[in-house]
């Protein structure tokens, strides 16, 4: 980047948001990652949408400040807007946390050390994920022809025409990006007071967090803190029924490029790809789940437009 990050400095105070469900072994992992950190959060926000309720695993943490919520229906978005507003007004920065991620040591510490001297045009920066898995299909994501058409960025952390978004995974210097993943993300408290999670991302929350991150990216630079680390622990039961996702994965993606006034031509052409790998992969490695995961994505489809043209 050709600017300087570094400005004035400023100490900041920041609350952590854990939205939770059916996790408390994940959970236990996370609050445990921070209570070992050499400068640890001011408050820890963990709201929870669990059968069981799992009050008593931050109850073990009594170093860390932490407020507990219980909220219902499970919704990710709808969790991390009550932790929101469970935040103290004395924090100037709010992070969102899943609760299948560990930090290493001394990373939040990095971070709040970042935004000590971070230019006001920074709205929110990422840790840095240590153990990620480069998903297959990268030969299309790194065409040059798909990313001219529009179809998908090249660039890490890119959001195309289509309303496709490019991940990043670890990166080994400071990397200015388009939108976040809420992971392990860290926000400016005020911009928070105008911005909240989109609650059509129902649910699990698919792309709820592209949709957050990239609407503040129109007004204010978002960034990935290299030496701030962490890892991810991916729950196999995170998306739940591969069939009910795939139905998922084309509604909300058609939404969010609606919203955005993005390209509803590019973003069919864009699924139309992904649903031809879906198959294939299905197909190749005899997996029932990724074939389920492509009728979903037709049913979702048809849906949209059935339902557009009922009204």
């Amino acid at each position: 980047m050709s600017r300087a990050i570094g400005r004035t400095l400023m100490t900041h105070k920041i609350s952590l948001v854990v939205a939770t469900k059916d996790r408390p072994d994940d959970l236990r992992r996370l609050l445990d990652s921070l209570s070992a950190q050499t400068r640890r959060p001011d408050q820890v926000v963990v709201v929870d949408a669990s059968q069981e309720p799992v009050e008593s695993v931050p109850s073990d943490f009594p170093e860390l400040n932490t407020t507990y919520l219980q909220h219902w229906p499970p919704s990710a978005a709808a969790q991390r807007n009550a932790g929101i507003m469970a935040c103290t007004p004395e924090s100037t920065l709010i992070g969102f946390v899943d609760d299948d991620a560990a930090f290493e040591p001394g990373s939040v510490d990095k971070m709040l050390t970042f935004w000590e001297s971070a230019a006001t045009e920074v709205g929110g920066a990422s840790f840095n994920i240590r153990n990620y898995k480069m998903p297959p299909g990268r030969w299309a994501k790194n065409s040059r022809l798909i990313d001219a058409l529009g179809l998908y960025p090249r660039r890490p952390g890119g959001v195309a025409r289509s309303g496709w978004h490019s991940v990043f995974g670890e990166v080994g210097e400071l990397l200015q990006t388009e939108w976040l993943p809420s992971t392990a993300v860290v926000w400016r408290a005020e911009l928070l007071v105008q911005h909240h999670f989109d609650e059509f991302f129902d649910g699990y929350s698919y792309l709820e967090d592209l949709d957050f991150s990239y609407t503040i990216s129109r007004s204010h630079r978002l960034v990935v803190i290299p030496d701030a680390g962490y890892f991810h622990y991916a729950s196999p039961a995170g998306r739940g029924k591969a069939r009910q996702f795939g139905r998922v994965e084309a509604r909300n993606r058609f939404y969010f490029v609606r919203k955005h006034h993005l390209s509803a031509a590019r973003c069919a052409v864009a699924l139309g790809v992904r649903f031809a790998m879906t198959v294939a992969d299905g197909i190749a490695h005899l997996d029932t789940s990724m074939l389920a995961r492509s009728v979903g994505n037709v049913e979702g489809v048809f849906g949209l437009f059935t339902a557009r043209h009922s009204r």
